[in-house]
């Protein structure tokens, strides 16, 4: 659980709290399905402006050309080798948004949520879920110049409400 002022704080200290190490700088890995691919452009634009790089799967590299994000194409895990598997091992990758629809696309995410797991690496799986992680990232990049994350009791949010 986490709890502050607003979502993104409060988000961020939810993540800390599960051992989620949410990153501040690096690279994401984006694959999404069709129906979130412009939801996923909006994502990958504010992870460009924190000063992110962004690797993608063929689809959504395609996609996001098309709006001028710069994106690095990264073979899927059938599409052979250097694949996105292999950047996730390799340590290339600090965040992961996945995405996926049907039989095959859910069997093919299996070994990049199981790599992200073992590597211990950030990974959504809904793009609701991944703009309130980039919420917390942006949150924590700003706490970092204020000195961090506010801890405060439970009783000091809620004075005077009963």
């Amino acid at each position: 659980m986490g709890i502050d002022k607003d979502f993104s704080r409060a988000f961020a200290k939810s993540q800390l709290a599960a051992g989620i190490a949410l990153p501040k700088r690096g690279t994401v890995l984006l694959s999404v399905r069709d129906r979130d691919k412009n939801a996923a452009c909006s994502l990958a634009k504010r992870l460009q402006g924190l000063g992110f790089g962004i690797m993608a799967t063929s689809g959504t590299m395609k996609y996001l050309a098309t709006q001028n994000i710069a994106v690095r194409r990264i073979n899927k895990v059938l599409e052979g080798r250097p694949h996105c598997v292999d950047a996730i091992k390799s340590g290339e990758v600090q965040l992961i948004i996945n995405t996926n629809e049907g039989v095959q696309s859910i069997e093919d995410s299996f070994s990049i949520r199981q790599s992200a797991l073992i590597g211990n690496i950030p990974h959504y799986t809904t793009v609701t879920g991944a703009a309130a992680a980039i919420s917390a990232i942006e949150a924590l990049i700003i706490e970092q110049c204020s000195g961090g994350l506010e801890v405060a009791s439970l009783q000091s949010y809620f004075r005077g409400s009963g």
